[in-house]
């Protein structure tokens, strides 16, 4: 199926989670040079600014991993890498797109950042503080997988002023995490969370996901279970996609088969329902399609930031920025990347010049995900009377019960929520529909 299909009962290739628009499919090479055109001017208004730094290295990949990862890497290389990230910040600190500005968030993604050294998370983290000024960081977020953490560096990363820190944690069952190639075992989640909780974390998030190969409702049940005895104070659950670059496509593409070898959507959806309804049940409330909070004050300000239009500069290999309201994204290689921020370019691979109306549609797609949206912001924002521009495909899913449109919001239901991904494509351009996604 292309990925903007209805997901059929079986899991077949596909991306099914959007996360940006327009897809990334339409960015293109030829638009590069517009990098030098955004940062070659100050912001036109003050919108936060963000920043996002990609750790590709990782102890194995998982059978299901889409992202740019590296598991052969030495130490030398790593420090090569690190050095470069720092350059490449550098390089945009002295912009006047960027000079002077304070970010609002910062955040650590992978691969596995938890994969560095103590003192390799000291030195990235000093470097950058030393070209930036967090003094309005309100969050800085760190991901990890349990298996790469010790109390040292569990200690490193609160004293290096990490707020939300992200456990992979994906399954609890060993033999479903060895299945699907993850590098941690079972019993270092609880110690790694241990030492989480001792050293007194502002806010500790549990990802899992539904429908792993071998997951079944007996060890579903089971997870969610520890997840309440643990009671994070967040859990994010994403279902199980099968995107063309992983290692369970390229078996099925040898095995010539199409369906993949793990749930089908109903039961992904289900058990995702179950899981947020027994949260739910002990006090979380839900803050959008994927993810339930213990209380009130647990905040995702990367993702609201940035799903309201911030500006976020991505370093590091295949990181996507999204700068002056267009699309940016680096090198996808190692050596590419290194080399040209080591030759002073900035390592811009592709790029995408967003009209206002894409503009628009991006904010309002990725809203939806959060179970409300508000049609004043987006007349306020863009002139855009949101209610008239998707009058039919608003009521196309209301009468599927999907959506329900009040007074002041158009609120996604739970059903809605569910499957939100594939609600989301009628609202895309024409152009952009029907397209391969990434």
């Amino acid at each position: 199926m292309t990925e903007n299909d209805e997901p059929k009962d079986d899991t077949t290739v596909g991306n099914y989670f959007i996360s940006n628009y327009p897809p990334f499919s339409f960015w293109s090479g030829n638009d590069v040079s517009l990098i030098d055109d955004v940062m070659g001017s100050p912001p036109v208004d003050d919108r936060p600014l963000g920043v996002y730094v990609h750790i590709p290295f990782c102890r194995k990949r998982c059978d299901f991993c889409y992202f740019k990862v590296y598991t052969d890497k030495n130490s030398r290389e790593i420090r090569r890498y690190l050095d470069a990230v720092i350059h490449e910040l550098e390089a945009y600190g002295k912009t006047p797109f960027i000079q002077g500005r304070k970010p609002r968030f910062i955040y650590f993604g992978g691969g596995t950042p938890s994969y560095l050294s103590a003192n390799q998370m000291r030195t990235l983290f000093d470097a950058m503080k030393q070209r930036f000024d967090w003094s309005d960081v309100e969050e800085v977020t760190f991901e990890c997988e349990p298996g790469t953490l010790s109390l040292s560096k569990v200690q490193a990363l609160a004293e290096l002023g990490v707020t939300r820190l992200s456990l992979g944690v994906e399954n609890f069952d060993p033999e479903i995490l060895e299945l699907n190639n993850r590098a941690h075992r079972a019993d270092e989640i609880h110690r790694t969370y241990g030492f989480a909780r001792d050293v007194g974390f502002q806010s500790i998030n549990i990802d899992l996901i539904a429908g792993m190969i071998g997951e079944t409702d007996e060890n579903w049940s089971r997870c969610v279970d520890q997840v309440l005895a643990m009671t994070p104070d967040s859990v994010t659950i994403y279902q199980m996609e099968v995107p063309y670059n992983t290692t369970i496509y390229r078996r099925m593409r040898e095995d010539k088969k199409e369906v993949a070898p793990v749930a089908d959507w109903d039961t992904k959806r289900r058990w995702t329902q179950e899981a947020f309804a027994r949260l739910a049940a002990a006090g979380y409330r839900q803050s959008s399609a994927y993810t339930i909070c213990r209380d009130q004050t647990v905040r995702f300000v990367y993702r609201d930031a940035l799903w309201h239009g911030a500006d976020m500069l991505g370093l590091g290999v295949s990181s996507f920025s999204h700068l002056g309201g267009n699309h940016f994204q680096n090198e996808h290689s190692y050596e590419p990347y290194v080399s040209r921020v080591e030759a002073g370019e900035l390592p811009i691979a592709r790029a995408f010049e967003m009209s206002d109306d894409e503009r628009f549609i991006r904010e309002f797609i990725l809203q939806m995900k959060t179970g409300s949206v508000y049609p004043r912001y987006f007349q306020n924002k863009f002139d855009v009377d949101v209610r008239e521009r998707f009058r039919s495909e608003l009521a196309e899913h209301e009468a599927a019960g999907m959506l329900e449109l009040e007074e002041e919001s158009i609120r996604t239901t739970e059903q809605g929520l569910l499957q939100v991904d594939r609600l989301l494509p009628p609202f895309f351009l024409e152009e952009h529909r029907n397209a391969r996604y990434a």
